[in-house]
Order: C-alpha cells, then structure tokens, then sequence
C-alpha cells in the first residue's frame, strides 16, 4: 500500500469512528431527554408510561424484523416467503426461541419499566447517579448466579461508585430536589438491569449468537408481557377517553422516541465494532459527564461544589471498572486463545451498555 493509499484509510477510519461516536452521543442524549419529557408528570400529555414503554418495545420490534428481513434478502441462499417473512426469521421468532428468550425478557420488562419510572421522577442531572449501580448489583449476581468471583482491583474500583453515589444522594436531599420514591426506581432499575446482562449470557447462543434476533425475540415477549400490566394500570382507558387529534404531538413524540431506542442499540454496537469495549465505556463516560452539564444548564438547576465532586467520583470509579475489567478479559483471553469467546463478550458488552440505557 503506497502512502497516498494508507493516508486516505487512515482518514476514513477516523472518519467512521467520529461519526459513529458522535452519532452515539447525539442520539443517546437525545433518548434521555425525550423519555424525560414524555414521562416527567409536568410535561406529560397523558399519563401512560407502560404504554408507551409498550409502544417503544413494539417499534423496537418492527425495525429488527425489517433488518432480519433486510438481511435474508440480500442473502442469496435464503428464499423469501409470502408475506415477506424468510424461513430465517421465522426460526427466529419461533416459540422454542420466545419460550429460551422469556427469562431474560421478565428482567427487560421490569428494567425499562422501573428505569422509566425513575426517569419520570428524578432529575436527568441525578440520573447519571444512579445509572452505574447496575455495576454493583452486577458482581452480585455474576457470582450467584454464572459462578464468576470478581477481582479485588475491580471491586476496589466499586467502591468509588459507592461513596459517590451516597454523597450525591445526600447533596441532592440538602438541595430539596431528591425523589425517593424515584430513587427506588432508579435502583429497582440497575437491579433489573445487572440481571438483564447476565441473563442476555446465557440467552445469546439460543439466537445464534445474533444481537438483532435478541432484540427482535426479546422485544415481542415484552409486548405481550406488558399487556397485562398495562390492563391492570387502566392506561387503554385513559387513552380512548382523549381524541387522538388534541394529542397528536404526544404521539409523534413516542414514535420517535421508539425509533431513538432501537438506534441506541444499534449505534451502541456500531461504536464497540469500530472502536473497543473499552473505548465505548470511555465514551459513554464522557457522554455521561457531558450530559449532566447540559442537563443542568438547560434545566437552570443550582448545584453544589460537593455535587459536582459526587459526579465525578461516581463516573471516575465506573470509568476505572472499566478499564480493569477490560483488561481482564482480554488477559483471560489470550490465555485462553479463544477468538470467539472474546467476539462473544463483546456482544455481552453492547447489550449490558444498552441495558443501562446510557
């Protein structure tokens, strides 16, 4: 490769990195602050957050059943079937895969679920708190449940989070601005979350390994699961008794936001794919440091000095996790020498970003 040649890849792999990274942050932030208006009791035109939850879930769905279908059509050795539904994507949305798929999707259910709750409660500031607990309840349940023991560097690391997270709650509480009722969302969440991520483990090799049939099965039982929740709150209710035409922002807005989900997802796998495990939890931190700012400069929320300085341990001892247990692995697998155990576990770490919902 001359010069000239090697020149030009190296700029266009800067450039797809870029693009992709900020493609990440724009649309990550972007969720964040949609779910909060759409949640938020102030803002919201109608109070139905299992609904749209419901419906998020649903275009989430619809869009990787498109890509499935997408995909087996440009494949040449897989035929397409009336209705446009390949014999792949049959397979994958079969009832043995929903039925392997059904555990992992009550934790999903219940962590969007709680997270929204959070979201709808608390400040977006706050919320980057309480997002990294899900790395706590995490080592727990990798211990009881998969029989992994965490290193003493990477729980040294925890205890970062911890202090922060405790200082940011009392700082939030002197302030008058602290939700415990969204703190206990916030935290039911990270629980659910850290369970998603381990069970998404275990889940992965009934779909092949294939991130976009998880999301598609995943996605379909968490709308049938979310029906009777949804029954039970009386939400279908409140939404026929209010004509569709005085809320027709409301909806675009929760259509959008579905859409916002699902590429989320996909952005998120994009950066591990060009950049690395441990790059993307790089840029999720920043992302994370750089929301808070905006959030508390759009918002105009006063904070303390000791607010800041909670903030930053919380998203100092996540970042420093990261590294550790990134270095981990890639130390296991070297000894190992098991290329597809180290393409498996970055899958594991896309879906457990995307759990956390950034």
């Amino acid at each position: 490769m001359d010069p000239g040649e090697k020149e030009r890849s190296t700029v266009a792999s800067a450039t797809r990195v870029v693009s992709v990274v900020t493609a990440y942050w724009l649309l990550s932030m972007a969720m964040v602050f949609l779910n909060k208006h759409l949640f938020s009791s102030e803002n919201a035109a109608l109070n139905v957050p299992l609904l749209i939850t419901w419906i998020q879930c649903l275009i989430s769905a619809v869009l990787s059943w498109l890509c499935l279908l997408a995909s087996s059509a440009c494949c040449p050795q897989t035929s397409i079937h009336w209705l446009g539904i390949s014999a792949e994507v049959r397979a994958s949305c079969s009832v043995h895969n929903l039925r392997k798929v059904l555990p992992l999707s009550l934790c999903f259910v219940a962590m969007v679920t709680f997270n929204n709750l959070c979201i709808k409660y608390v400040t977006v500031s706050f919320y980057t708190f309480i997002r990294p607990l899900a790395t706590l309840f995490n080592i727990f349940f990798v211990y009881f449940i998969l029989g992994e023991v965490t290193s003493l560097r990477a729980i040294l690391c925890c205890a970062g989070i911890i202090v922060g997270f405790l200082l940011g709650v009392d700082q939030e509480d002197r302030q008058g601005t602290l939700s415990w009722i969204g703190l206990f969302y916030g935290i039911a969440s990270c629980m659910f979350a850290a369970l998603n991520g381990v069970y998404t483990a275990r889940v992965l090799p009934h779909v092949d390994k294939s991130a976009m049939k998880l999301t598609l099965c995943n996605n379909l039982n968490a709308c049938l699961l979310f029906f009777p929740l949804i029954s039970l709150r009386g939400e279908m209710r409140t939404v026929l008794s209010v004509p569709f035409s005085e809320n027709v922002a409301f909806w675009t807005s929760v259509a959008v936001s579905g859409v916002l989900g699902w590429s989320v997802a996909v952005v998120t796998g994009l950066q591990v794919l060009v950049t690395s495990p441990l790059t993307h939890n790089i840029s999720g931190t920043a992302k994370s440091c750089f929301q808070t700012v905006v959030a508390v400069i759009w918002l105009t929320e006063m904070k303390r000095f000791l607010w800041w300085i909670s903030s930053f341990i919380v998203l100092f001892g996540s970042l420093l996790y990261s590294i550790v247990r990134f270095h981990e692995m890639k130390e296991k697998s070297v000894h190992r020498k098991e290329a597809s155990k180290t393409n498996f576990e970055e899958t594991g770490v896309w879906f457990e970003c995307v759990s956390r919902l950034c």
